[in-house]
């Protein structure tokens, strides 16, 4: 592992570790915003709620602007700019007193991330060997995972529901992530030459490749439906356990659900991407959402605390398997000079987890919080529905393929 480990660009190590501390300092403030916006600020429910989802739609359609950008004036510059506006951003959280400033901070927030993640994950793949790649991309995921498991606790610990001290501390870690990056750009020339390819393509001229593009299409849908079913965990189940008469202290099972689910990532993120190398991303990607779905419905099922323990570890290795390899997937299909563009584009993935919250809401209203089996195996249902439009994805990627090795030896 050591040896691997060497072979990791000192800028990509440097992103690597920059985004555990980056999502460290995020999920320490950013999760207690909802309750710091009512409880500190005296802001209704209904106005936080959509203060709280100005992020997630604005990052569905910024993160495909941002990857063109990347692609079309350089990592670096799309890199810096937005972690730049992004310490603005923490602070201005700190001093904003108005509604109209907690929904521009917000937008702007989602916008920041939507820039900064598929332009890091492009740069990753710039600078990384085609064999390493898939260890890199899950070293990122892993450190998103440790920063946001210490995040909340260390949050709590310091007041982040009614406090404004935990954003001027992300401001101050962000800060020190600049200033290294910074010094890795200039000691590796990184941004000197244009890393995401030797011809700049138009923003109209990328959209009209992804549009033709049916595999990446056919694909992003289904990632969008069972991302619509991996959305659910933090929404739906958390107002579930809460209300429902059948479990005694469901904020505290959910807490530990949570804390549970973020420990087996860490502990299965590696087996389970030794046993993945054998097969192409996509089935993993497939095999995962069925892990999601079968513990969507065992939800449904579950009377006690072990029972849900061994939902939440059914879920969590689904969603290993989901999202460790979608990075990869896209690497492998993307356009080599639109790297950038084609990882910003799956953020519109980002299309299921404002859906999947609203669709939970809506069936707990309709149903009722005692309805669990119900209304988790529509859920469940719903996120099957990715698997035979991943398989279809699948047999398209087959059919490319064959037919660009009949190209290339035609040439020949």
């Amino acid at each position: 592992m050591k040896g691997k480990l060497g072979s990791i660009h000192p800028v990509g190590m440097t992103i690597i570790i920059g985004t555990l501390f980056a999502r460290f300092a995020t999920s320490m403030s950013i999760p207690f915003l909802a309750i710091y916006l009512t409880n500190a600020k005296g802001i209704s429910a209904g106005v936080t709620g959509a203060i709280i989802g100005t992020s997630a739609l604005v990052g569905v359609f910024a993160s495909f602007i941002g990857g063109n950008l990347s692609d079309r004036y350089g990592r670096k510059k799309i890199m810096l700019s937005s972690i730049l506006v992004w310490i603005l951003v923490f602070i201005g959280f700190g001093f904003a007193e108005h509604v109209a400033a907690f929904f521009l901070l917000n937008a702007l927030n989602g916008m920041c991330r939507s820039f900064f993640e598929p332009t890091s994950r492009a740069l990753l793949s710039d600078l990384t060997k085609p064999e390493h790649r898939l260890m890199v991309f899950n070293l990122r995921y892993g450190a998103i995972n440790v920063g946001v498991a210490i995040g909340p606790l260390v949050g709590l610990q310091i007041g982040s529901a009614k406090s404004t001290i935990p954003f001027f501390m992300a401001a101050i870690m962000y800060v020190l992530y600049t200033i290294i990056l910074i010094l890795q750009f200039r000691r590796y020339r990184i941004g000197e030459e244009k890393t995401g390819g030797s011809e700049r393509v138009t923003f109209i001229d990328s959209l009209r490749i992804i549009r033709k593009d049916i595999v990446f299409l056919v694909a992003l849908i289904g990632i969008i439906i069972s991302t619509t079913g991996y959305a659910q965990f933090s929404s739906t189940l958390s107002q579930y356990f809460a209300n429902s008469h059948q479990f005694e202290n469901g904020v505290e099972l959910f807490s530990y659900a949570l804390t549970l689910n973020a420990i087996t990532v860490v502990i299965v993120q590696y087996p389970l991407i030794q046993v993945c190398k054998k097969y192409t991303p996509l089935v993993s990607i497939m095999i995962g959402t069925l892990l999601v779905s079968a513990g969507l419905c065992g939800f449904g099922f579950a009377e006690s605390m072990w029972a849900v323990f061994t939902c939440t570890i059914i879920f969590t290795i689904g969603e290993v398997l989901m999202f460790c390899m979608t990075d990869m997937f896209i690497d492998q299909i993307a356009v080599s000079n639109l790297k950038g563009t084609y990882f910003g584009a799956m953020g519109f993935s980002g299309i299921g987890a404002v859906i999947g919250p609203w669709f939970g809401g809506l069936l707990l209203d309709y149903y009722g919080y005692q309805s669990g089996f119900t209304i988790f195996t529509i859920l469940a249902t719903l996120t099957l529905l990715a698997f035979p439009i991943l398989f279809v994805t699948r047999s398209l990627l087959r059919k490319r393929t064959t037919e660009e090795k009949i190209g290339n030896a035609n040439v020949m």
